[in-house]
């Protein structure tokens, strides 16, 4: 193979991350792509954005971002085709399309994890959350697009969750309900790649669910990350895929189910011991974009053995090198995120090829929810979470000190951000509790 081609699948900052991480030594094409993606190759070849179907798109490999053509089945389609796709079937993808199957698959494989129950009316929900301690945690059993978990801190805010959760607010995703005991402790994203039998990790990261600093306020899809974490070292990484990931992979292949792609622990490590608070079945958003810029190995000749089933082969180690450096992703949201994001304000800072107009050294803008009105026009906020701002230097602090200088030049309107992602040690917080948000 030549320069290989590369189709990546969605339109976030995940696959944005995605795309200038496989350019460095492929041909990369994205479906759909958004604003930011087009020409902003370091590699061989630009990335180019489409908007045909991935099913009619000639590449070398598939890599899909999202959970929801996940979910939906675009990997057993575009293999049906003989296509090489980094992502789960529609079966594997259950994982995070059904929270109580991945409940299931937790219990069956010995996975610890928070108390819980799955109900389809209000009543048996009312009885179990009366019999937990808090805080409460009420999630739609499918996904919801990032609104479907409530953390509340008082049982009348979870039996009101839980009405109205049952009561269609969320149509077939909310048909039922997982209520779980909320969990204190450090939270922890593990993402490790899979190629079916061979699980390695990626370096562990960190993200923040909370709008406000010091975990304070609404749940998010993240307001930022970084990576990889000094308060984990080799053995105890190695440990957590043995005791939280290997029973999980050992368990869906004896239910017939062959995983080809990434698998996301969220761990909450508790006094108690490690707890899986989900698993998604892609890379994290905004993980991504910390542990992608610090990857040492060639991720398109890592992502191709993960397609092959030959993971072993092409990690013989069985881990990765370790990163290089550290990264920080500092996200900026629309002005009411995440309840009713403010749209259409233009975004001062940023330049026509969607960086910062006075570049900051090991800063990239990585485009989350942006637009244009216009091929050449100003960038506009598209949505909730609108900006990942990543930075990478040799060590944290520095990363972190470039995310927050690159943050100063960038802004619009009621622009919101946190601004304690990776101060280590952290601030003095409210203790963190199972804040996932699907």
């Amino acid at each position: 193979m030549s320069v290989p081609r590369i189709c990546v699948v969605g339109s976030g900052g995940r696959e944005h991350a995605l795309c200038l991480a496989l350019a460095r030594s492929a041909e990369v094409v994205v479906t759909p792509g958004n604003p930011g993606m087009p020409g902003g190759a370091g590699g061989p070849g630009r990335i180019t954005a489409t908007s045909a179907p991935p099913e009619e798109l000639e590449a070398d490999l598939y890599v899909i971002g999202p959970e929801a053509p996940l979910v939906g089945g675009l990997a057993d389609r575009l293999r049906a085709l003989g296509r090489r796709v980094v992502g789960p079937g529609a079966d594997g993808a259950r994982l995070e399309g059904s929270k109580a199957f991945m409940k299931e698959v937790l219990v069956a494989a010995g996975v610890p994890t928070a108390r819980h129950g799955v109900f389809t009316t209000v009543e048996p929900a009312r009885e179990f959350l009366r019999e937990l301690p808090g805080p409460w945690v009420v999630k739609t059993d499918g996904l919801a697009s990032g609104k479907g978990v409530t953390v509340a801190s008082t049982l009348a805010e979870a039996e009101a969750d839980v009405r109205a959760k049952l009561s269609g607010a969320f149509g077939g995703a909310g048909r039922r309900v997982v209520v779980e005991e909320g969990l204190a402790g450090s939270e922890c994203s593990l993402i490790v790649l899979c190629d079916g039998r061979t699980v390695v990790p990626m370096a562990p990261a960190r993200d923040y669910k909370r709008l406000r600093d010091r975990d304070r306020g609404p749940n998010t899809g993240g307001m930022g990350s970084y990576a990889p974490l000094p308060d984990l070292k080799d053995a105890e990484v190695e440990e957590l895929v043995e005791r939280m990931v290997a029973p999980v992979v050992h368990e869906i292949r004896r239910r017939g189910i062959d995983y080809r792609g990434v698998l996301y622990a969220g761990l909450m490590l508790t006094a108690d011991g490690p707890h899986v608070l989900e698993y998604n079945v892609r890379l994290g958003d905004p993980e991504a974009q910390v542990v992608l810029p610090i990857l040492r190995e060639d991720p398109v000749e890592v992502l191709l053995a993960v397609a092959e089933g030959r993971l072993a082969r092409a990690v013989p180690a069985g881990r990765l090198s370790p990163p290089e450096g550290a990264a920080v992703c500092v996200v900026m949201a629309a002005q009411g995120y995440p309840t009713s994001a403010r749209m259409g304000d233009a975004i001062e800072g940023i330049g026509t090829d969607g960086q910062l107009v006075e570049p900051v050294p090991g800063v990239t803008v990585i485009h989350a929810s942006t637009r244009r009105e216009a091929p050449d026009g100003p960038v506009l906020v598209g949505g909730g979470r609108v900006l990942g701002i990543v930075a990478v230097a040799p060590d944290l602090a520095e990363a972190r000190r470039r995310a927050y200088q690159a943050v100063d030049r960038v802004t619009w309107p009621g622009a919101q951000w946190r601004s304690d992602v990776a101060a280590v040690p952290a601030p003095e917080a409210a203790p963190a509790t199972s804040q996932v948000a699907l």
